[in-house]
C-alpha cells in the first residue's frame, strides 16, 4: 500500500499514460522492446497507445499485453490529421481493425468544430458506441460538444485538455458527466513542484477526470518518457495524496485498465 513517503519518492508513485503514439518513424528507430523497457523502467503501469498506422499499436500490445492498451487512430500513415475525416475509405478501415483486433478507444483523432458533424465523423461515433470504447479527441470544446450532441452517451477523453484555460475545461466537465481530460503536452498545470491554482481548483473540483500523458507523437518524444514521470510526480506531489494518486493512476486504471485483457 503506497504511503504519503513512498507514494511520493521520485520514482514511487505509479504512472497511467493516458496518451502514447508508436507510429512507423518511431517502430523503425526503437524497437517494440526497448518501448517496453523504457515504459516499466519508467515507472509506467498501463499505456494507451495509438499509432499511424495501427501496426505499431499492434506491435507494442504483442510484446506487453500487460501494459499496453490498444487504441484505433483513424490515420493508416501520417499526414491525415487534416484529411481523414473526408477520406471515402476510411470507414471500412475502422470497421475491418474494430473486427480484427481489441481496443479500449477509437483516437487520437484531430477534429474541429462543425467538421465532427460530417458523415465519417457521425459514422466513427457509431462505431465507438456499438463496440463501447471512448473516444480520444484532439479537439475544440465545440467539437466534442457536438460529440455528445450525436451520442449523449459517448465517453470522450479530451487531448490536452483542449489546450484550453482551466476555466474553461471545468466548465467542460461539469457540463458532460462523460468528459474525461488528459494533460498530455501540457506543462501549464505545474512549475518547480507546484501546481498551478487555477488547474488546482480544476483537480480538486474533479479529480476523478484528469489523466497523464506523454504525447509521443515524433520518435524523439519516446525519449522523453522518463523525464515526463519524474517531471509529473513533482507536480503531483503538491495534490493530496488521494488527488494525486487519481490523476497518476487510478483514473486510468479505472477507466481503461479493464477494457483490453491479455
Amino acid at each position: 500500500m503506497l504511503t504519503l513517503n513512498s507514494a511520493h519518492a521520485n520514482d514511487g508513485l505509479p504512472i497511467f499514460d493516458a496518451h502514447l503514439h508508436y507510429s512507423h518513424d518511431a517502430w523503425e528507430r526503437i524497437s517494440p522492446e526497448e518501448v517496453v523497457t523504457m515504459l516499466r523502467k519508467s515507472g509506467v503501469r498501463r499505456a494507451m497507445v495509438s499509432s499511424s498506422g495501427d501496426e505499431g499499436t499492434q506491435k507494442l500490445y504483442a510484446q506487453a499485453p500487460d501494459l499496453v492498451i490498444p487504441s484505433l487512430r483513424p490515420y493508416r500513415h501520417r499526414g491525415e490529421t487534416s484529411t481523414w475525416f473526408r477520406s471515402d475509405t476510411l470507414v471500412a478501415h475502422l470497421e475491418d481493425r474494430l473486427k480484427r483486433y481489441k481496443y479500449a478507444a477509437i483516437g487520437e483523432f484531430h477534429i474541429y468544430g462543425a467538421d465532427m458533424d460530417l458523415p465519417i465523423p457521425r459514422r466513427m461515433v457509431q462505431l465507438a458506441k456499438e463496440h463501447q470504447l471512448f473516444l480520444h479527441a484532439h479537439s475544440d470544446a465545440e467539437a466534442v460538444t457536438r460529440i455528445f450532441q450525436q451520442d449523449p452517451d459517448a465517453r470522450v477523453l479530451w487531448a490536452h485538455s483542449g489546450f484550453d484555460t482551466p476555466a474553461k475545461v471545468r466548465e467542460m466537465l461539469r457540463k458532460h458527466k462523460h468528459l474525461w481530460a488528459d494533460l498530455a503536452f501540457r506543462s501549464d498545470q505545474g512549475n518547480g513542484g507546484k501546481v498551478d491554482p487555477e488547474w488546482r481548483a480544476a483537480f480538486m473540483e474533479f479529480p476523478d477526470r484528469f489523466l497523464l500523458g506523454t504525447d509521443t507523437y515524433t520518435p524523439e518524444r519516446w525519449f522523453y518518457v522518463p523525464e515526463h514521470a519524474r517531471w509529473s510526480r513533482q507536480w503531483l506531489q503538491d495534490l493530496p495524496l488521494p488527488v494525486a494518486e487519481r490523476i497518476a493512476y487510478k483514473n486510468g486504471e479505472a477507466l481503461f485498465g479493464q477494457m483490453v485483457k491479455p
